[in-house]
Parts: C-alpha cells; structure tokens; sequence
C-alpha cells in the first residue's frame, strides 16, 4: 500500500498526524523510537517503539515512576509484556494498517443525520439518530501528504448498521479531496474487521501497556 516504506517510517508517519489530531506534543526522538507529551491525567507521556527489544523495553520501565505513561510496543503482547513486570497493565491490542483514499459519495441512513467540520488541521465527522443522539464519529489529521484516521466509534446501540462505514467513507472522501491519497491508523480488533472491509491493509500489532503502579501487588 506504501511502497518501500518499513514499519519505523509507517509507525512515524502514523505519528505525526496523531500528535495533531489530540494536539499533544511534538514527538522526541530516541534511540529506540519516540516520546510524546500527552498532558492528560491518566496519559500523561508516551513511548513509542516500531521495533521493541527487550533491552529498551526493561530501560524505559526502570526510568518510570509517572503513572499514566503508556508503552506504544509493535509487537505481539505475549512477546513484549513479560519484559515490563509489576504496575503495567495492558490495554486492548491495536493494529497498524494503511489503506488507498478514493472519493465516496455516503449515503447517509434514514433516521440518522450526519454533521463534518475542520479545525485546526482536525476534520470531524459526527452521526447522530433524527432525535439527537450519538450514534457514531470520527476524525482525521493530515500530516504531510497523508492523513492519520483517530477516534473511530459507534455506539454500542447502533453498531451492524453501516455507520462505521459511513464514518470511514466520509473521511476518506474529505482527505481525497484535499489532495491525500494514503491513510494510516492504529485500530482495535473490531475496528480491524471493519477497516479490512474497506480495503486497509494491516501491517503490524501494536501493543499498549500503561503503568498504573497502585494496580500492582504488594
């Protein structure tokens, strides 16, 4: 889907357009991979690794005191989670996956209405039942010539009617028509159906790792 480019680079590329749609930090370059400032209580700081070892995975463990740092760890959990020991916890699994944009024109179902907006760089889009309720959303941020995909969710109640899909398909026509013809996003299990449903590609696991030292046992 992306010619020549190994995980680091698509895992970077990925990054950079993460940073703008939650509007944390700039990231850090290190050794092993990248930091970023996330500035919220329970996400304070993340570390990401495109290609974890053990030796670097014990290292950052040992510096860490701040609960709320998380482990962005490319790699299957039951290879990486042995290596960060008491207060890490895992968080639900994600996959790295890239897809080809084209334009869409969605139809939005009856009884739904449908709502897009851009700001600073981020394009939203919002679905909502005729009487106002949410029933699913999504957005994006462009980064250079791609754009990264972030925050796609369907509320329970409305999930198997499509509205994943239209969420998806309205992004990825807004992108295209910017001028953007690759999209990357880390997503969960369930969103990896949906997503492959649509022609992404996946590339690589990603596991996330949070240090929450009150979790830990005595």
């Amino acid at each position: 889907m992306i010619p020549g480019a190994g995980i680091s680079e698509l895992v970077r590329m990925w990054i950079d357009g993460w940073v703008v749609s939650r509007g944390s930090s700039d990231p850090i370059d290190e050794p092993w991979g990248w930091t970023i400032d996330v500035g919220q209580p329970r996400h304070v700081a993340r570390h990401v690794l495109p290609d974890p070892s053990e030796a670097d995975v014990r290292k950052i463990v040992a510096a860490t005191s701040a609960p709320g740092t998380w482990l962005k760890l490319f790699a299957e959990e039951q290879a990486v989670l042995p290596w960060a020991g008491p207060g890490w916890r895992s968080d639900v699994p994600g996959y790295l996956m890239s897809g080809h944009l084209r334009p869409y024109r969605p139809e939005v179902p009856s009884g739904h209405t449908l709502t897009t907006w851009t700001r600073g760089g981020v394009s939203r889009v919002l679905v909502r039942t005729s009487a106002g309720h949410f029933a699913a959303r999504g957005q994006m941020a462009r980064a250079a010539t791609h754009v990264v995909f972030d925050q796609i969710e369907t509320a329970t109640e409305h999930r198997r009617k499509g509205l994943g899909s239209l969420v998806m398909r309205t992004l990825q026509s807004t992108a295209h028509e910017a001028g953007a013809r690759t999209g990357l996003l880390v997503g969960t299990p369930e969103g990896r159906a949906l997503y492959s449903s649509l022609g992404w590609t996946t590339h690589a696991p990603m596991t996330s790792l949070r240090y929450e030292p009150g979790d830990a046992a005595p």
